[in-house]
């Protein structure tokens, strides 16, 4: 899971610092977004610019430059995790769109007198209503050479260290712009909306991650001394200028040329109107193959499961073809390549993805359709028995990290081990569980979002009120978190994962089981989840199911010190070779002789 903090399930138990930015941010919407119409051939300019009132409400308006229209009103303005809504009732027109992850484009369609045409906006400065004369280019600020170039800083905080990196370049007229990584995230190019550099003071303000940089350039040119402010916490970064942007070393990613097929592919999810889009990777020889459609953990998800810079799905496909399997890894909605969005999807949603997937490999002439198997990592593992027991196509599921208990039950277990790892006492922990309690009680009991919203920022208000600035400090409770928290847990998403209870899905799963966790995963605590995940198949009268626990793996499967979610990008292990074995050598078990 990437966002929520790039990790694959919701941490909910801890307000990480994450650089990624949240899928719901409003800040990512706000500012001039330009496209372009084609009206039976005739060109129209539109330009959507949406900004935010002080009380946080989106409001928009509408320009059409080519027609001499401005200042259109858009009468309501809807984002919710990526997916944008402008309807503008004085002209009958609707936009209907979704933001691509980079942030820099909006994908959708126009529509507007029984019209549908397709629209992509891309963020702009602006048109002017007429052309001007070209004024004189103004000569650079003095220091904006010695500004220009990559800057690297450490951000360190609740013992973990992520490096940042600033790319500042000047366009011709001299305007500073700037984009940022977080190498340790995996994150390239997040844009910084704004920049500026005067009297050696430099600010660079990202909004679509809600971060802030303020330093000020030492004399000899060489770093900057300043700090970076996010979700309500300011943390020292200085940032020296360098040469090099800091590599993550990942051995186990393959490199090509692969000795296996890799196609590129598309398919149709019907019932739910989009296009998914992923990798195929092929034996050489010996059609028709056995073939897993591996499910990623919960958040917008790319077909490798990136996260902190780590590519699972990319080493596991690579395994398990390289041992005679076709694999099929694919992007989630809305993300790379494939079509819709998850602002209203829950985990059943998803499992209709997966449905589609094992009809397109059985649709494939190389694919052996009595040997198809589904691969689900943590939110995944919860899909994998949904789609199962919907499909008798279903050979065969690989539970990685999947869960038998309620996403509440998880969430208590997953806050008391992350903060225990954390150093932070039981008396604090406890607070934390009590405000947990209070506030899924809300979420369970009040349909309106509106009221649960109201309701929950009262309870954390009061919360907060009764701790100390250092029991604050190690919760991470802030103003701004208490406001980006409401917006996660108030999704549908959330609202499902909070009572789904696995047990009465895994009692009717028929097809061979393998459910695997780490002793030292924290996120998924592993006694308690397979205990039920095995309790619920042998209650449900299931003959071939097979439960491990590998010692010394984390979350992630690899080999960990404390499993603590912090350790995810400093570990250069991607997947174990023990947890790879175990399920390479249970599939190809499995599928003997059938």
């Amino acid at each position: 899971m990437k966002n929520r903090i790039a990790v694959v399930l919701i941490l909910l138990a801890v307000s990480l610092f994450a650089i990624f930015p949240l899928a719901s941010g409003d800040e990512a919407i706000i500012g001039t977004w330009q496209g372009i119409l084609d009206v039976s051939g005739t060109k129209l300019t539109v330009v959507f610019n949406i900004s935010k009132t002080p009380q946080g409400v989106l409001t928009a308006t509408m320009d059409s430059p080519d027609q001499g229209a401005k200042g259109i009103p858009v009468d309501s303005v809807i984002f919710d995790y990526g997916h944008l809504i402008l309807d503008v009732k004085s002209v009958m027109g609707n936009y209907d769109g979704n933001l691509k992850p980079d942030k820099s484009e909006i994908e959708g369609t126009w529509k507007q007198g029984g019209m549908s045409l397709p629209l992509v906006l891309k963020r702009s400065e602006g048109i002017s209503e007429t052309k001007k004369p070209e004024e004189p280019k103004a000569a650079p600020s003095p220091g904006k050479e010695g500004i220009e170039g990559m800057w690297l800083g450490t951000l360190s905080f609740s013992g973990m260290d992520l490096r940042v990196v600033f790319h500042l370049s000047k366009n011709p007229e001299g305007k500073l712009s700037a984009t940022m990584d977080s190498p340790d995230q995996g994150a390239k190019d997040i844009p910084v909306e704004e920049a500026t550099f005067e009297n050696n003071h430099l600010r660079l303000d990202a909004k679509s991650i809600g971060g802030v940089f303020e330093g000020d350039l030492k004399t000899d040119k060489s770093k900057l001394d300043g700090n970076w402010t996010q979700g309500g916490t300011t943390i020292p970064l200085v940032l020296e200028k360098t040469d090099k942007v800091p590599q993550l070393n990942r051995p186990q990613e393959p490199k090509p040329p692969y000795p296996y097929l890799e196609k590129e592919v598309a398919y149709e999810n019907k019932k739910a109107g989009i296009t998914l889009a992923g990798t195929l990777t092929l034996p050489k020889t010996g059609a028709p193959f056995p073939a897993v459609l591996l499910i990623t953990g919960s958040g917008a998800e790319d077909r490798d499961e990136t996260v902190f810079g780590h590519r699972p799905f990319l080493v596991l496909a690579d395994y398990l073809t390289r041992r005679g399997i076709a694999v099929l890894r694919v992007d989630d909605r809305g993300v790379g390549k494939s079509t819709g969005t998850t602002a209203k999807a829950t985990s059943q949603d998803f499992a209709g993805d997966v449905l589609a997937g094992v009809e397109y490999l059985k649709s494939l002439k190389e694919i052996n359709p009595k040997q198809i198997g589904l691969l689900g990592h943590s939110e995944g593992g919860i899909i994998a028995p949904m789609a199962a027991i919907q499909s008798p196509d279903v050979a065969f599921i690989v539970m990685m990290a999947g869960t038998g208990l309620t996403g509440e039950q998880i969430l208590y277990l997953q806050s008391a081990l992350i903060y225990k790892a954390e150093g932070i006492s039981e008396e604090v922990i406890a607070k934390d569980r009590k405000l947990k309690e209070q506030i899924f009680a809300v979420i369970k009991q009040e349909s309106d979002s509106t009221a649960a919203a109201k309701k929950m920022r009262q309870l954390m208000t009061d919360a907060m009120a009764q701790m100390d600035e250092k029991e604050k400090q190690a919760l991470s409770y802030t103003p701004e978190m208490v406001d980006m928290s409401i917006k996660q847990l108030l999704v549908p998403w959330f609202r499902y994962f909070l009572t789904y209870d696995p047990v009465p899905t895994l009692m009717k799963v028929k097809c061979p089981v393998l459910a695997i966790n780490g002793d030292k995963d924290l996120q998924v605590p592993p006694k308690e989840n397979l205990t039920a995940i095995e309790n619920a198949l042998k209650a449900g009268g299931n003959k071939d199911y097979t439960i491990k626990l590998l010692p010394g793996l984390n979350h992630l499967f690899q080999k960990a010190d404390t499993g603590s979610p912090m350790e995810y990008s400093k570990i250069e292990e991607t997947i174990s070779p023990e947890a790879l074995e175990v399920i390479g050598n249970w599939i190809v078990e499995h599928i003997r002789g059938k």
